[in-house]
């Protein structure tokens, strides 16, 4: 067991970044979730504004209703047995996985995992409950430079250690989480795998889950609140705590139910996952009521000696939080709440905050918090620098700063349109994000009561919800910005030609990954 500890314990030395390297080995670029790549060295201000296509490939990975491919995990030096190279791990939604030459975009491994044909027992997929590998892999370097370790959570629940350098296993699979099920990114973090189990998919509860590498126990903890489905997966902090934002249920404290609120887990001595602390926004129920959920992974951010965690949802305000005294006495105080950034109609699909927030700090010591966001900006929403008023989505800029010895966020830039604005991340003083160009209407097309509807798409094996959307998405849009003022300075335009759902995007050696719905891989870069 001793030696068993050991190897467990020399693998996962950790999601940390060796020196020189800039791998991006963990959903949000780091356990914080923060979506600061600090070790980003190629891109910069001066360069940016030259990037350009420099390969896309097309992967076998099969779609299951609007979900294909994932941001790919990136890790700098791999010895493969064609010498060493820059490896690209990326997942596909029907339990697959890839490995690609980050330099040429050529694949030169595949993993099909080996999971049930139909663990969902013949109960349909739909739009929200997919099936397949939905959770973003975690890798972890080992104590052999150039053997790395990818941790994937397959369809069946179990846990695969594959090797980046070739794609065999390190390991047998491990049972970690339920089959059928819809866990969102996987973190890492002292040698203990972290998720979390959203929306009830496989009739599941959501709950945290936690596994430990070294003994193989599982811990589970239900708040009793709906949701937790943030993309990037629960942030992590220095303090062992994780975060995640609950919906789809009421908040009834007395009840232990937790529904609309930002719940923070511990391990405990006993590798048990246990309560440690809430935040519920005062207006919780009506949130509840108006389908208005905390969608979003929040980020932990430290500033100036302070521990802040910053959170958001549908609503489209933003939350500044204390770690260390999460909500206050009540469980209801914040340290700042901002206006409306957009979502004046306080609609449940196609306007707020979807994607994944960022925060960073410049040279000069200002600290910076990004919100991108669907739909229009709110009419009360105003910001120093501007560049229209976005009326299909956009990026909001706020500065972390005290005033009169109180903490607040003040807006500080707001971006021109952008097509369902989607997770940012930030390297090297420029802002790298993207526009799904998904219809993300869920309640389908307004029409008038004596018009006919639209003939349904034809989309073997999708369901009528994801078969309109779809048909009627356009396309994904990458975009480039100065993260001090917001201004443009590189799109791609329309050089992709498909839209994705609930993915992501990939940062790192001066070259920027987009996946789309149809299942290629997109690589924009600067010349090195």
């Amino acid at each position: 067991m001793r030696r068993c500890a050991a190897v467990a314990a020399a693998l996962v030395l950790a999601v940390v970044v060796r020196i020189g390297a800039a791998d991006y080995l963990t959903a949000g670029v780091d356990a914080q979730r923060t979506g600061w790549m600090k070790d980003e060295k190629i891109f910069s201000l001066q360069n940016v504004s030259g990037m350009k296509l420099l390969w896309k490939t097309k992967l076998e990975s099969t779609p299951r209703e609007m979900h294909n491919l994932f941001p790919p995990l990136v890790v700098e030096r791999v010895t493969t047995a064609r010498g060493p190279r820059e490896v690209l791990v990326v997942p596909g939604v029907s339990d697959d996985l890839f490995g690609v030459d980050a330099r040429s975009g050529e694949m030169f491994w595949s993993r099909h995992f080996d999971s049930s044909s139909d663990l969902a027992n013949g109960a349909p997929a739909n739009t929200l409950c997919p099936g397949g590998q939905l959770a973003i892999p975690v890798i972890a370097h080992s104590a052999t430079p150039g053997k790395d370790v990818a941790y994937a959570l397959s369809w069946d629940g179990r846990l695969r250690q594959v090797n980046v350098a070739d794609g065999t296993d390190v390991a047998p699979a491990e049972k970690f989480a339920p089959p059928n099920g819809k866990p969102y990114a996987l973190n890492l973090v002292n040698g203990v795998i972290y998720t979390t189990l959203a929306q009830g998919c496989g009739g599941w509860p959501n709950a945290f889950i936690s596994y430990d590498l070294a003994t193989k126990k599982s811990s589970a903890f239900l708040p009793q609140g709906g949701g937790l489905w943030g993309r990037r997966g629960p942030p992590i902090d220095a303090d062992g705590r994780i975060y995640m934002g609950t919906g789809d249920n009421p908040y009834v404290p007395e009840k232990k139910n937790l529904g609309n609120a930002i719940v923070a887990a511990k391990i405990d001595g006993n590798q048990q996952l246990q309560y440690n602390g809430h935040y519920a926004p005062k207006n919780a129920n009506w949130l509840f009521k108006r389908d208005l959920d905390i969608n979003v992974s929040p980020l932990a951010f430290d500033y100036q000696g302070r521990k802040f965690l910053i959170a958001t949802s549908k609503e489209c305000r933003v939350w500044l939080l204390d770690r260390d005294n999460l909500g206050g006495a009540d469980n209801r105080t914040e340290l700042y709440r901002t206006p409306l950034v957009c979502n004046d109609d306080q609609m449940l699909d196609a306007a707020g905050v979807w994607g994944s927030m960022a925060a960073w700090q410049d040279a000069r010591g200002t600290a910076w918090v990004l919100v991108p966001f669907w739909g229009a900006v709110s009419k009360t929403f105003h910001a120093p620098i501007e560049y229209g008023r976005p009326v299909h989505g956009g990026v909001a800029a706020f500065k972390l700063e005290q005033q009169k010895g109180a903490w607040t966020l003040t807006p500080a830039w707001l971006s021109g349109d952008i097509d369902m604005a989607e997770e940012v991340v930030v390297a090297n003083g420029v802002v790298f994000t993207y526009g799904s160009g998904e219809d993300t209407r869920q309640q389908g097309i307004e029409r008038a009561f004596d018009e006919p509807p639209p003939p349904a798409p034809n989309t073997k094996g999708v369901t009528a919800q994801s078969a309109r959307r779809i048909a009627s998405s356009r396309h994904a849009t990458l975009f480039a910005l100065d993260a001090q003022t917001g201004r443009e300075l590189w799109s791609s335009g329309n050089q992709i030609t498909s839209f994705n759902h609930f993915s992501g995007i990939t940062v790192a050696n001066g070259r920027v990954y987009v996946p789309t719905y149809d299942g290629y891989l997109y690589c924009f870069g600067v010349a090195q």
